[in-house]
């Protein structure tokens, strides 16, 4: 039986601010395939786990094949970027893609949502869909 592939969110700044089910998720998970390995190793030992990890980033999309075996094989892994939502600005929306095409199933565990209120958010536009083409036709 394959294995889920989890895409968690992490905490941006304050690793105080997550959430029981995101520990609990990189808790149970079998690996982790990560934007930066260095940077959820401090996540993973402010939870006191010690997980096996893979990079997972723009240049190492090359792992995605090794990951979608191990999960098809029945491992559950945790995906996670270095801040905030995996997918969202990185490279994470490909393993997502073939993960679906595979038949595997992928599980959202968000956090605590951010709140960007005091500054412009630049994805503010395509995500309520008036992006920059919309203004010249």
């Amino acid at each position: 039986m394959p294995g889920t592939l989890y895409l968690v969110a992490t905490p941006i700044g304050n690793l105080d601010d997550m959430p029981p089910r995101v520990a609990a998720t990189f808790g149970m998970a079998d690996f982790i395939a990560a934007e930066d390995t260095r940077v959820t190793l401090r996540l993973l030992n402010h939870l006191g786990l010690k997980k096996p990890m893979v990079s997972y980033y723009e240049h190492a999309l090359h792992h995605g094949e090794a990951i979608l075996n191990r999960i098809e094989a029945g491992e559950n892994c945790a995906l996670c970027s270095d801040a905030g939502m995996p997918c969202i600005s990185d490279p994470g929306e490909q393993i997502v893609r073939e993960a679906h095409a595979r038949g595997i199933r992928v599980v959202p565990i968000p956090a605590a949502a951010t709140d960007l209120s005091a500054e412009r958010n630049p994805h503010d536009d395509l995500l309520r869909g008036t992006a920059q083409a919309a203004r010249h036709p």
